[in-house]
């Protein structure tokens, strides 16, 4: 922590790789022009590995209450580029949970998110790209995948964050 800024809130002495600096600028600045450059980096990525999806799905948003959704929008760029369904419904969050950085280890966190989403049957036998902009220690989106394989039989889920977190 290096100080607080002029409306009290902390600030860090934070190094971010380039798309990491994206993400940011996206998502706590509100700069949409970053989306192309997200989606450039995500379709590069994909050429080189064996990631070939029917389908993307966003996480579903933890917080309701910004003017826009991150990942909705990245998402949804990713799928026209890559020519494929973009699926916002066929995943819920359909309880409140804790914000994850407050609860500790792997396991709690996986307890805190179990039965905290529901998934339809409209993916069943796809291959789904689970997109999210943040990972910290995977447990949103192991119970996200389990949901979607489980409840949705969809046939493989391909898991991508955008970034991480430094913990």
């Amino acid at each position: 922590m290096i100080g607080y800024n002029e409306f009290g809130h902390p600030e860090f002495d934070t190094v971010r790789s380039p798309l990491g600096e994206l993400v940011y600028r996206l998502k706590y600045r509100g700069d949409k022009g970053a989306i192309p450059s997200i989606v450039e980096a995500i379709t590069e990525f994909m050429k080189t590995s064996e990631i070939n999806p029917d389908a993307v799905v966003p996480m579903p948003p933890s917080r309701l209450q910004r003017s826009f959704q991150p990942v909705i929008e990245v998402g949804s760029e990713l799928a026209r580029t890559l020519g494929i369904a973009f699926n916002t419904t066929s995943l819920k969050k359909t309880k409140a949970t804790p914000q994850m950085k407050d609860v500790g280890d792997f396991s709690a966190r996986v307890a805190a998110l179990e039965a905290s989403f529901v998934s339809d049957r409209d993916l069943e036998g796809k291959a789904v790209l689970l997109l999210d902009d943040l990972f910290q220690s995977g447990a949103t989106m192991n119970v996200a995948s389990r949901t979607l394989k489980g409840q949705g039989f969809v046939k493989s889920v391909f898991a991508l964050a955008l970034t991480r977190t430094r913990n």
